[in-house]
């Protein structure tokens, strides 16, 4: 992180915390802090097999951990977690007639379900952010600390990567799904939901969300008023980078125009705006192609 960021080296301090789930030094970290941004947890392979149950409650145990260190410093006033728009979306609801996801909406996904040895490490990532974000919420609801929550729930996260990365095998899921794009895949990788946001934005969310008042105990989903597809992407690959133009896949995809996602809200209350796909897609790529060299 500090040679990601050297021109901030000497403003911020690392403590590593081995275990989230077993946290011994994230009681320390907190001292002397007003606020604290807990950013998403790593997203699984789909095909690793895993105990599913584990998975579920390995992020529960993880956000009660943090907040229960959180409440031994009542200086803290605002926790804004990065929880997910799985934890909004219910996949089984279908159009027509047009719907909204907003934040007032939530996976109806049960436990049973998310935990069940035969259900898919997706459904099982999907039930670990909603009892996640369900965790936090409930935590300050009973137990009243010194702080409130903001929950931000993105979708689909593109964009340049800052962070040291020494090929692009160890890009995130997001991102290597747009570099195969990039790589000519075919056929395109499936779009589960239209809805996206530039990684660039989503941090300034977080910044916005932790800093002002108004935004305390409210619930988001921070997220491009435009819809996106990866042949949409296939062509913008085309038109910029001349080296890709007859790599990327010719296919085409549809995008489901029958439900859209509340992320005005987010940007008018947060006051920030949202990258296009174009420019995500051109910096994304420009980026990817200096780490394969």
């Amino acid at each position: 992180m500090i040679k990601a960021r050297p021109q901030y080296a000497g403003q911020f301090d690392i403590v590593q915390i081995q275990d989230f789930e077993n946290p011994g030094g994230l009681t320390e970290a907190v001292k002397g802090v007003d606020g604290i941004i807990h950013t998403a947890s790593v997203s699984r392979p789909a095909n690793r097999r895993l105990d599913q149950k584990l998975t579920v409650l390995s992020y529960t145990i993880a956000i009660d951990r943090q907040l229960k260190a959180a409440s031994t410093n009542p200086s803290i006033r605002r926790i804004v977690i990065t929880s997910s728009f799985a934890s909004v979306v219910d996949i089984n609801r279908k159009g027509p007639p047009y719907f909204t996801h907003t934040g007032k909406d939530w996976n109806p996904l049960t436990y049973e379900e998310a935990a069940d040895p035969a259900t898919t490490a997706v459904v099982a990532y999907r039930g670990s952010k909603k009892f996640a974000e369900l965790e936090a919420w409930n935590y300050v609801k009973n137990n009243k600390p010194s702080f409130d929550l903001v929950a931000l729930c993105p979708p689909m996260t593109f964009g340049p990567v800052v962070h040291s990365v020494a090929n692009v095998d160890q890009l995130n899921k997001t991102d290597s799904m747009l570099w195969s794009v990039a790589a000519g895949k075919s056929p395109l990788p499936t779009v589960h939901v239209p809805f996206w946001i530039d990684v660039r934005d989503l941090a300034i969310a977080h910044v916005e969300a932790l800093l002002r008042e108004e935004a305390g105990g409210k619930r988001y989903i921070p997220a491009s008023p435009h819809e996106f597809s990866y042949s949409q992407a296939a062509d913008i690959i085309a038109a910029s980078f001349s080296s890709l133009k007859e790599v990327v896949s010719k296919e085409r995809q549809a995008i489901e125009d029958n439900h859209g996602v509340d992320g005005e809200t987010a940007a008018k209350e947060l006051e920030y705006g949202y990258h296009s796909f174009e420019d995500t897609v051109k910096d994304f790529v420009t980026r990817a192609l200096g780490i394969s060299k």
